[in-house]
């Protein structure tokens, strides 16, 4: 499991069993979307009276870049019949990888309607690490393209060093023209100049 998973239990006692079931379903999630930027779970237990409903409660908050984030909040209402904290989980977890695939799909779409030209090849050229943003030099008009840590596909953000080669999705935000997607096409950490041709083709006008 790659994605930054945080797990809180409030008023119930974590337990391996439910803590191992939380933890696949969250796997399950990254086998439709690998690229997501974290996932935060809450598991609470609300009350102790069965006539009330399920006295459990499942939150999930899971960031999608660019800036996506997907909520669901589980906890069966007043009249309904008791449910075991496992079956809360899991409804919650298929709650979350219905939304989580119709936005996969919704960008896999707007990523074939895009013009070809739109994906286009940069260098890292500045890092704030501390404030959460960089700056891209483009290679085919040489220009200076901000961009936001969680624009980085697989969290890979802290993976980067100035140098590091990058495909990018360019659009106009309110401060100006910026990357929403930014995909690291060699080796992190290996400045552009030094990347191999098989981890990435030169473009025309990279200068070493």
């Amino acid at each position: 499991m790659k994605i930054p998973t945080e797990i809180t239990y409030h008023h119930l006692e974590k337990t391996e069993a439910i803590d191992s079931l939380v933890r696949e379903k969250i796997a399950k999630l990254e086998q439709f979307c690998d690229y997501m930027n974290s996932c935060r779970v809450v598991i609470e237990k609300t009350h102790d009276h069965p006539k009330m409903g399920s006295p459990y409660r499942v939150r999930l908050d899971i960031t999608v870049p660019p800036g996506h984030e997907l909520a669901v909040d589980r906890s069966p209402d007043e009249g309904i019949q008791y449910e075991a904290l496992e079956t809360v989980i899991r409804e919650a977890f298929d709650a979350a990888r219905r939304q989580l695939v119709e936005l996969v799909e919704r960008q896999r779409q707007w990523d074939r309607n895009s013009p070809s030209q739109q994906q286009m090849v940069a260098i890292v050229t500045q890092l704030f690490t501390e404030e959460g943003y960089g700056f891209l030099r483009t290679i085919d008009v040489d220009r200076e393209i901000y961009f936001h840590k969680n624009s980085v596909l697989n969290n890979d953000f802290e993976r980067l060093t100035v140098g590091t080669g990058v495909r990018y999705v360019e659009e106009q935000g309110e401060n100006g023209p910026q990357a929403t997607t930014v995909k690291i096409v060699n080796k992190p950490g290996v400045s552009a100049e030094k990347a191999s041709q098989t981890e990435m083709e030169t473009p025309l006008g990279w200068n070493s």
